[in-house]
């Protein structure tokens, strides 16, 4: 059996004693240490290095509050009071960065282009791989990070991406967690629940 390349301390900060918040200290979050995130997180594959993510940082008070209308009542602190909410978003014209991306096929795009069920599954599948590897990104880089799905996506299309074809997939408040807000650790199912051998 092949040694894994992490031990365990990389482990628990990714995954095992990584939480999700919903509280946050009073700590800003250097935009270079978003950029640091994305430069890691690019590399992640996708199908055909489709690569439709796009994100909004909203690093201020006055971005937030226009974010506030379209969410759930449970996300309003949440997300008011993150340091950082990214919009994870997805480009549904991603297929026009294809000639760039994917270089030995310069004519990718076009079966996405005539194909909108196609395309509109790829952008969607693909960049929510990439969202989950912005939040592994973001636990190596330090910070914590509370996902949200509690939202009205049509306002915050309009609110963020009225006129483009970006369109939201999810939210997740970015910086540094305070324990205090930490529900206890919720179990998980076992191997033998979810995965099945042929």
């Amino acid at each position: 059996m092949e040694q894994c390349v992490c031990g365990d301390a990389v482990r628990d900060v990714i995954f095992r004693e990584a939480r999700s918040q919903n509280r946050w200290q009073a700590r800003g979050v250097d935009p270079g240490l978003l950029r640091e995130v994305y430069e890691l997180m690019k590399w992640g594959p996708t199908s055909m290095n489709t690569a439709p993510l796009r994100l909004l940082f909203l690093c201020t008070e006055r971005a937030k509050q226009r974010l506030a209308p379209a969410l759930a009542p449970g996300n309003v602190d949440k997300a008011l009071t993150a340091p950082v909410v990214a919009v994870v978003a997805y480009d549904s014209a991603f297929y026009d960065k294809l000639p760039f991306l994917f270089p030995h096929r310069p004519r990718a795009g076009d079966m996405f282009r005539d194909d909108a069920r196609l395309s509109e599954a790829t952008a969607f599948r693909n960049g929510t791989l990439q969202g989950a590897y912005l939040m592994i990104a973001a636990r190596m880089a330090g910070l914590d990070c509370g996902p949200m799905s509690g939202f009205n996506e049509e306002l915050v299309n309009q609110t963020f991406f009225a006129g483009r074809t970006w369109k939201v997939n999810f939210l997740c408040g970015l910086g540094y967690g305070d324990p205090a807000g930490l529900f206890p650790r919720h179990p998980k199912l076992a191997f033998e629940e979810v995965c099945e051998f042929a």
